[in-house]
């Protein structure tokens, strides 16, 4: 198990830090940074998978404390296969990046045609009873995304930005639930998360991202009603592919990038993929950095045509601010003004993780497959923030520091097989998977650190000390399922049907207390799905589905808390033209969670109750001739709590969810025979209306639109010496936008405007 020594830096680590530098590094470039505009973290409607741990603070602590763990407390599948008809894409000389599985690479496309994330066997999108999206790697190029909330921005139905700009977490919600803990998958094995130890993503090691919406516990177990996030990984490519970059811009960022891969083998049994990042960041808040470094190494043996296996790893390091709020001087509003300390504001992650996917098919009926992956994290956050109320324009504050590490062990095991009964042919898939975790919280809390004057704020350097630990818990949870799958098609008719049985224990202690707490579930899901095909390649269906997540913890009143369900009835319609590299999808569906929890402005947990959500998603995808892509969305999202413990809340719509939103990214690449060949242009809007800023919907954010921009330079089109060069430009949030968004009551900065620059090479 990892741990972390402050402090220190280890010497292989110095190796591994001057390897990926001088992979990408090597240019820098510094533009000066607009106004500072700073954010926290909002704080979602779920607890997590362990769930994350409330402890009081000091009593002089515990008002300034419960805001910062109110935001802190909500931190929290699948191969999907590409477009076939999309291989041939502008750049002839594009890579292979998912070769290591037969797929086509998902560079060339902003459409793909099939993913195994709605039904873990290889199906169409078209074919699958379920809202489904797929962010292809050729759009997270264009849009030179930084992190996973970036790549999920512009997907129907999912809020991004409900906390404002927070490096920390990639904190999302799906159809107006938070899905941060118990809704991010990795090559279809989930990511537990739990407390401030959530896994962080680094968007350049995945090959493409998959948006499942609605509840998907019939084949996944245990998890949140809103969806799911599927990343794949970068694997091993059947053909040589190598790539180095540079990136740089404002708030002296500065990122060296690296992605090899090829055969080992002259017979092509062996292959490899080594993708490495380094970066040096900083952020709005005084003395914030974004810095990470990430290596992850994967092999690939294929011994014959039915059989592979792929052993694939990773280690991630990663310093952020442990604390991005800033004073809030009423309801709705936020200033400039950083309440933490540059002296004592970091949140320092490490993060490793080793598996291996295995496939074997015994014939063209029958193919078995196991995953397997083991995570281990270590996190360590300090923060400053208020203790109780100014005073004459100045404030005390405390100190604040979490030590968070979390183990993870997860197996799938799947067995798929063809037949058929008469006319009907089936794809019948049975499979167990078992996960076990455990997970250790320590907090402590001081006031060894200078007040702060909001009349003209001061960050001195101080010396501040850790505070004594006064708390240390630990949960492990470990859960086994069992599921079963039926796909049967008539003629045009396609019926989906899964069913799945979840046993969860778990166990949670006080180790200062020396309390236990020992809690077991068992619970049954399910999904019923019925789609019709047409020649034309629309494709109508139907479905209904179920989800379930334990939760560990006793209410006020001692009672334990029950498993938070879900169940949703969708019906939605499918289009994608033969021939064509296009895709459109539109859904209406009727959503309820009912035992949802939530932490409250006094930082006790409760049980809200019941919280439906009704929408209508519509998304349109195109790879056109001529160089055009394009990425247009449109959600309608109405919620009501009906139930919940505080009465203020009912029959009220929950907070920072804005009832319209809307997306548009596009990217052209200007004829070649042109006087401009070899330019790109992509912009990008991106709408959120109005939302309630709390969730007795006393006030609301006002609506916001931002835009993004692209340019991008192929040099290969001024001098074939420069084949495989190119030079791209991104801007999120063009015009500087000041946005604050608030939710549950507690407000937030979005991010201004941000340049970056990328320089690469491939060969």
């Amino acid at each position: 198990m990892m741990r972390r020594d402050e402090g220190r830096t280890f010497g292989w680590e110095r190796v591994v830090k001057a390897g990926l530098g001088a992979a990408g590094l090597g240019m820098a470039l510094h533009a000066t940074p607009s106004a500072a505009q700073v954010a926290g973290t909002g704080s979602g409607t779920t607890a997590g998978t362990l769930p994350p741990v409330t402890v009081e603070a000091p009593k002089q602590a515990r008002r300034a404390q419960s805001a910062q763990r109110t935001s802190q407390s909500q931190r929290g599948r699948v191969t999907a296969q590409r477009n076939l008809e999309g291989g041939q894409g502008r750049n002839s000389d594009a890579r292979e990046a998912g070769a290591g599985r037969g797929n086509v690479s998902s560079e060339n496309s902003y459409v793909a045609n099939s993913s195994s994330a709605g039904t873990k066997t290889s199906t169409p999108l078209l074919e699958t009873p379920q809202s489904i999206s797929v962010v292809t790697r050729k759009e997270l190029n264009d849009r030179a995304v930084q992190s996973l909330t970036e790549a999920v921005g512009y997907e129907p139905g999912v809020r991004v930005d409900a906390s404002g700009y927070d490096p920390r977490f990639d904190a999302f919600s799906i159809r107006g639930f938070d899905v941060t803990y118990n809704g991010v998958y990795l090559d279809g094995l989930r990511l537990v998360g739990a407390g401030l130890g959530v896994f962080k993503t680094e968007p350049y090691g995945v090959d493409s991202i998959t948006v499942v919406r609605g509840p998907s516990s019939a084949l996944y177990g245990l998890g949140s009603p809103g969806g799911l996030v599927d990343l794949q990984s970068k694997l091993p490519t059947s053909q040589p592919f190598h790539e180095v970059q540079t990136v740089f811009g404002d708030r002296e960022r500065i990122q060296g990038n690296f992605d090899f891969s090829g055969p080992v083998d002259p017979n092509g049994q062996f292959s490899y993929r080594l993708t490495g990042v380094v970066r040096d960041a900083d952020v709005f808040v005084p003395g914030g950095k974004d810095n990470r470094t990430y290596i992850a190494p994967a092999v690939t043996w294929k011994p014959d045509q039915s059989t592979t296996l792929t052993v694939l790893g990773a280690y991630q390091k990663s310093k952020t601010p442990g604390s991005m709020f800033t004073y809030s001087t009423g309801t709705g509003t936020t200033t400039d003004i950083f309440t933490g300390s540059p002296s004592y504001n970091s949140l320092d992650q490490e993060q490793g993780r080793v598996g291996y996917l295995f496939e074997h098919a015994f014939n063209n009926a029958v193919t078995v497959r196991q995953k397997f992956r083991y995570v281990d994290l270590d996190a360590v956050t300090r923060y400053v923030g208020f203790l109780g109320a100014p005073v004459g324009n100045v404030v005390s504050r405390y100190t604040g520091y979490v030590h968070d590490t979390l183990q993870s062990a997860i197996m799938d095991n799947q067995v798929e097989a063809k037949l058929s009964t008469g006319p009907v042919q089936h794809t019948l898939l049975v499979g167990t998977d078992y996960t076990s975790s455990k997970f250790t919280d320590k907090q402590g809390f001081g006031f060894g650190v200078s007040d702060l004057n909001l009349a003209a704020p001061v960050y001195a350097p101080e010396a501040i000390p850790d505070p004594a630990i006064s708390s240390s818990i630990q949960q492990r949870q470990t859960q086994s399922g069992v599921y079963i799958q039926d796909q049967a098609r008539l003629d045009r008719w396609i019926l989906t049907l899964s069913g799945r049985s979840d046993w969860v224990r778990s166990a949670g202690e006080d180790l200062f207390a020396l309390t236990r707490q020992t809690q077991s579930d068992q619970a049954y899901s399910g999904r019923a799905g019925l789609t019709y095909v047409f020649d034309s390649g629309v494709a109508p269906y139907v479905a209904y589905s179920t989800s379930f997540f334990p939760n560990l913890g006793v209410d006020p009143t001692g009672a334990f808390f029950k498993p938070t369900t879900g169940k949703q009835t969708e019906i939605g319609v499918k289009y994608q033209p033969p021939g064509t590299r296009s895709f459109v999808t539109a859904a209406v569906f009727d959503l309820t969670q009912d035992g949802g929890l939530v932490t409250t402005g006094t930082g006790v947990t409760v049980q809200r109750g019941e919280i439906q959500s009704r929408g209508f998603e519509l998304q349109g995808l195109a790879s056109l001739g001529g160089g055009f892509d394009i990425n247009a969305s449109y959600t309608y999202l109405d919620m009501v709590t009906k139930q919940a413990a505080d009465s203020t809340t009912i029959g009220k719509f929950p907070s920072g969810n804005p009832p319209h939103t809307a997306t548009l990214w596009g990217n052209y690449a200007l004829p070649l025979a042109g006087p401009f060949a070899g330019l790109s242009i992509g912009t990008g809007v991106r709408h959120m209306s109005w939302s309630y800023g709390d969730d007795a919907n006393t006030f609301r954010n006002s609506s916001v639109t931002l835009v993004d921009a692209a340019l991008k330079y192929d040099f290969s089109q001024a001098a074939k010496e420069l084949k495989g060069m190119t030079f791209q430009v991104n801007a999120k949030n063009l015009f500087n936008l000041h946005y604050t968004t608030c939710q549950v009551g507690y407000c937030y900065r979005g991010a201004p405007l941000t340049v970056i620059a990328t320089l690469g090479y491939r060969w």
